[in-house]
């Protein structure tokens, strides 16, 4: 049974309900360690100083931010500590919001959230079930680890649902991030007929169980072989990219061998 890596409660107006909150992910990626090549000597980090090239001890750090002009302010753990953003136990929701309405960049963690205790079964049954009923998420903040989250928590089949939110400044503006952006033009004629006409023809339910993790396969394969001693198989390169000249062409060729593989 998994462990809730978080313990308080969920406050909306006067309600308050102990809750727990549990990982809805788990990470399937191989890990690796690092050695030096042509030898079985493992490397391993050091906290180092960088004047005197001499280790310090974890309990001897501290941490310091660079104002500008080689200048530091030094801040201690335990000032950090005193102005933690509340040390309270609680997600408190201070709005609900149209679900729809959180674009999903703004996404960043899901987790589950169960009640902490039979008793407590009741009042967070009520929550879900207005929640789901609603299609509305409460918006919250609470304090996890040390560091204060922008949350949603939203219904999910009975189970209510917290996602970790970035905050607003934390997203970038295409135009700012990005080195081309297309030209705000219409786009219309033959070439947008057949990419629609194909978009939906590709068209299908939204089925996860369909999609697995082949890169981590293929590592597990990697490493099989070469402690068999077997020989790597390389895979194909990636696709040249698609002319412009070629585009309509591409597109009907797609169509129809989409159109083909769903009548055989």
């Amino acid at each position: 049974m998994a462990r809730a890596i978080w313990t308080g409660a969920i406050s909306f107006g006067l309600v308050s309900i102990p809750v727990g909150l549990y990982s809805a992910t788990e990470d399937h990626t191989v890990h690796f360690h690092q050695f030096q090549r042509g030898t079985a000597d493992r490397i391993r980090y050091q906290r180092v100083n960088a004047r005197t090239g001499k280790e310090v001890d974890y309990s001897d750090i501290v941490k310091g931010r660079d104002i500008g002009g080689g200048e530091f302010v030094i801040v201690e753990p335990e000032e950090l500590e005193a102005i933690a953003p509340g040390r309270s136990r609680s997600i408190d929701i201070t709005s609900f919001v149209d679900l729809d309405e959180i674009h999903p960049v703004y996404f960043q963690k899901t987790y589950w959230i169960a009640p902490n205790g039979e008793q407590y079964a009741r009042p967070y049954a009520l929550l879900a079930e207005a929640i789901a009923r609603t299609n509305r998420a409460g918006i919250a903040t609470f304090v996890m680890r040390g560091k204060e989250y922008l949350a949603a928590i939203r219904a999910d089949a009975g189970v209510l649902a917290l996602e970790t939110l970035l905050f607003a400044d934390e997203v970038r503006n295409p135009a700012d991030a990005l080195e081309t952006l297309p030209e705000h033009q219409p786009t219309r004629g033959k070439e947008l007929e057949m990419a629609t006409a194909l978009i939906e023809s590709m068209g299908q339910a939204w089925q996860p169980e369909n999609y697995h993790d082949t890169y981590t396969e293929r590592v597990e394969q990697l490493i099989d072989a070469k402690r068999r001693g077997h020989k790597i198989v390389t895979e194909a390169e990636p696709r040249e990219p698609t002319e412009m000249s070629d585009l309509l062409e591409a597109l009907q060729r797609s169509v129809d061998s989409v159109r083909s593989d769903a009548r055989t």
